[in-house]
Parts: C-alpha cells; sequence; structure tokens
C-alpha cells in the first residue's frame, strides 16, 4: 500500500518499534474513524436521496426501475452497515489492547494486513484456514442438493 487510506498515509514504523505501539493504535483508530465518518455520510445521502426522489410514477416501468434502484442502494447500505459494526468492535479492540491480534492464533496480525483491511480480526493464516474450510464444506453440501 502505498497510497492514502481514507485520507491518511500509511503507517510508517520506526526501527525498533513495538508491535502495536500507541502510535500504530492511533494510527488505525484515526483510519477506522474516517472510515466510520465516511460510511455515516453515505447514509445520510442516501436517505436524502431516497426522500428527494421518491416519486409515485404512472408508468410501471419507471416505477419498477426505481424500485429497482432502491433496492440495490438498500442492500449496499446492508453491507455498510455491517461494516460499521465491524468497524465498531475494532474500535473497541483498540480500546481494551487487543486490536492487531488473531482471535484465533493470538498472533501479530501484521500493520501491511491491517492497513489493507483495518478491521481484520484474524491473522493471514487462520483466515487462509477458515476460508478452506468453508469451501470445503461448502462444496460437501452441494453433492446432497
Amino acid at each position: 500500500m502505498s497510497g492514502p487510506i481514507h485520507g491518511i498515509q500509511p503507517y510508517q514504523s520506526s526501527r525498533g518499534e513495538d508491535y502495536m505501539s500507541a502510535e500504530q493504535l492511533e494510527h488505525f483508530r484515526e483510519i477506522l474513524l474516517s472510515w466510520k465518518r465516511e460510511l455515516m455520510n453515505e447514509v445520510d445521502r442516501t436517505l436524502h436521496h431516497m426522500q428527494d426522489e421518491a416519486a409515485n410514477f404512472p408508468d410501471p416501468n419507471d416505477r419498477a426501475t426505481q424500485e429497482s434502484e432502491f433496492g440495490l442502494e438498500l442492500r449496499t447500505r446492508d453491507r455498510e452497515r455491517k461494516l460499521l459494526r465491524k468497524i465498531n468492535s475494532a474500535l473497541a479492540r483498540i480500546d481494551e489492547g487487543t486490536y492487531g491480534y488473531c482471535e484465533e492464533t493470538g498472533e501479530e496480525i501484521g500493520l501491511k494486513r491491517l492497513e489493507a483491511r483495518p478491521v481484520a480480526t484474524l491473522c493471514l493464516e487462520a483466515q487462509e484456514r477458515r476460508e478452506m474450510a468453508e469451501r470445503q464444506f461448502r462444496d460437501r453440501d452441494d453433492r446432497y442438493r
């Protein structure tokens, strides 16, 4: 990652700096809060858009198009609502002192992974194991359908 993330430059760790130092935690707190603000602004934008654009079109095709557009926007906001929960959870982990450590193994998640996915809760190896298990179980379930 070389560009800004949510308007914030990637963290440059100092030689010999402890993992999840106060500066690192503050950096990730800034990223998460900035991301949260962006999502909340999108929620407000969607609300105003839906209120302003809501119309009772006499043509069924126009009405269907509007309903489809609103449905897509609401699904997007639902995904963002779930992301907001993850952001709030990450902020709570920062406050608790557990941010940056894998929930499964207790190992360091790593600065680069957290820069790419600030809400990550698993180290790369644990995430890969989980995804592999999900694929195996999904494949197994498909045979019985």
